[in-house]
């Protein structure tokens, strides 16, 4: 496997951690939030950059359905990273404190709470469109054989567990509300035990890559239908 495609997987996993830590505020803390925040924008930066190739291509070749989709969610992305980013250093009492900023913290505060939970969400759905692509490189960096159809089944019987799951944490943390804006606060339980917390925002990422991974393969599929039909 080329380097620079290690890097981007390492990038894209390190990405993935932060996703978890900075959604778990009443855990990591005040600090440690805005810190893992900084470092979440200067990897979004370099991935950015690393993938160049990707904005140059941007008005070259067909548009396919998964290609809209996928296009759509990327620049949803970049535009809740930007808006975490602003927001962020406009509130932030550490990292950024020293930027003489006097005004605008009502807002930056609605802004970071939606961004937040809509970068969330759209980062979840991006890994699940690439899902197969990275697995597929895992495979290859470390010499992975084709799983037997036991392990298979074992492994999406467990992507659906999980994925129920975080159709009950999304229900029960209230996403939709801080998602649409029905709430301009987030209340967090401070004594629930940090497994619990983790787990859910995990459960709910799984649910987003699983839903957003089978959508790009049933897209998938029916284009190669509709091409080989197209043969016939």
């Amino acid at each position: 496997m080329a380097m620079k495609m290690k890097i981007k997987m390492l990038i894209d996993l390190m990405m993935s951690i932060l996703l978890l830590l900075l959604m778990t505020y009443q855990i990591v803390g005040e600090i440690l939030h805005e810190w893992f925040g900084a470092g979440m924008l200067l990897l979004f930066i370099v991935h950015s950059m690393l993938n160049l190739k990707w904005y140059g291509n941007l008005f070259r070749g067909k548009y396919t359905p998964l290609r809209i989709i996928g296009t759509i969610i990327n620049f949803a992305v970049l535009a809740a990273i930007l808006c975490l980013g602003y927001s962020g250093i406009v509130m932030s009492r550490h990292l950024f404190a020293f930027l003489p900023i006097n005004s605008g913290m009502a807002l930056a505060r609605v802004m970071h709470l939606t961004a937040s939970y809509w970068g969330f969400v759209l980062i979840s759905l991006h890994l699940g469109l690439h899902w197969g692509m990275l697995m597929g490189m895992m495979k290859k960096a470390f010499h992975i054989t084709k799983a037997k159809v036991a392990v298979s089944i074992i492994a999406k019987v467990a992507a659906v567990s999980i994925s129920a799951y975080g159709v009950y944490a999304f229900i029960s943390e209230k996403i939709a509300d801080n998602l649409f804006l029905q709430t301009q606060f987030v209340f967090v339980d401070y004594e629930a035990a940090a497994a619990t917390v983790f787990g859910k925002y995990i459960a709910m990422m799984a649910l987003f890559i699983t839903i957003a991974y089978y959508c790009a393969k049933g897209l998938k599929n029916n284009r190669k239908n509709a091409k080989e039909n197209d043969k016939k």
